[in-house]
């Protein structure tokens, strides 16, 4: 097993470069940053590092044993390869968009978590074996160095991209809300059969007259919030520009509020599970709110929200407004 020393090496080479990507700031560097020479870079290094492990896992899966030396080689290679990948990450200024760097610090984090487990599966596999799982392992390096292709390439991007990502879990969310809705007075009757657990008559699982009442308020409030991130994600899409300091500042001011939004709708879907505490769905739903209002805001003093889109950030805050105000007369009697 001494022949294997240097992967042991590797290995804690390798987190030591994963803790510093993780919590390291961006290098501001002296020459004028380029992102198509960054991205340039960064496609290499991708390529570069999923070719040194598809090298590694060959030289460890099958007779003859890999020498001390041959095996020293490989490390020095791989750790050289993530060492490139994790200096052009370094390269991307926080100027350049903090929404399209947390993208780029993933897809660079995924890599060489990546390369530590290939690292771990070959040290634990039997000697020159190829195992199921260092041929797993070498997949998932692989396709973490293919995800570099699909990074969006500056924050216009980026920021589509995340509320793209927050629309789809709204839409799941109000969907299962719509369907426990639709299918009747239990909420619960594909889960709880009477015979097994006696719960039918139980009123904890039902909906009173009196909350349904305040749910459909509730579920006003939740198609408020996938009409907002749809037409914030069209607007994103049809005006929004990465050209300047100041609207890459205004992209991701409205990505980090917005990315509020499906933790918040989350949160009012749970509550609105029967037993129903009203006092707690309105809580919920001030907070949603809140939130949607802040983003409608957002939109409406930046870049992406000419003229001519004032129109629709005025009729959803409106519909925000009326769904909590009656939100709160119906929990009146609550507080």
């Amino acid at each position: 097993m001494e022949g294997r020393e240097p992967l042991r090496e590797l290995r804690g080479a390798l987190r030591a470069v994963l803790a510093r990507v993780r919590e390291g700031e961006p290098g501001e560097g002296r020459e004028p940053f380029e992102l198509p020479r960054f991205w340039d870079a960064l496609d290499q290094t991708f390529k570069v590092t999923s070719q040194e492990a598809t090298k590694l896992s060959l030289a460890f899966s099958r007779p003859p044993l890999t020498s001390a030396e041959d095996c020293r080689k490989l490390s020095e290679d791989v750790q050289n390869a993530i060492l490139a990948v994790a200096t052009v990450y370094y390269w991307l200024p926080k100027g350049q968009g903090t929404t399209l760097r947390k993208m780029v610090r993933d897809a660079t984090t995924e890599v060489v978590e990546g390369m530590i487990q290939l690292t771990e599966t070959i040290l634990n596999a039997p000697l020159e074996s190829l195992s199921q799982e260092q041929l797993i392992s070498t997949g998932g390096v692989w396709e973490a160095c293919e995800q570099v292709s699909n990074l969006p390439r500056d924050n216009q991007a980026a920021v589509a991209s995340s509320l793209a990502a927050c629309l789809g879990v709204v839409k799941d969310a109000l969907e299962e809300m719509e369907r426990a809705l639709v299918e009747g007075q239990d909420p619960y009757s594909d889960i709880m059969e009477d015979e097994e657990l006696g719960f039918r008559g139980n009123r904890d699982t039902y909906w009173s007259e009196a909350d349904r009442k305040l749910l459909s308020s509730c579920m006003g409030l939740m198609k408020a919030s996938k009409a907002c991130l749809k037409k914030v994600l069209g607007v994103v899409k049809a005006y929004g520009k990465a050209e300047s300091p100041e609207q890459i500042a205004q992209l991701d001011d409205l990505a980090d509020i917005a990315n509020e939004i499906s933790p918040s709708v989350d949160e009012l879907a749970l509550s609105m599970y029967p037993p129903v505490n009203q006092l707690a769905v309105r809580l919920n739903a001030a907070k949603l709110a809140s939130v949607l209002k802040k983003v409608l805001e957002i939109t409406k003093t930046s870049h992406v929200c000419p003229p001519s889109e004032e129109g629709w950030v005025q009729f959803l805050t409106g519909a925000v407004d009326h769904n909590m105000n009656k939100i709160k007369s119906f929990t009146q009697g609550q507080l």
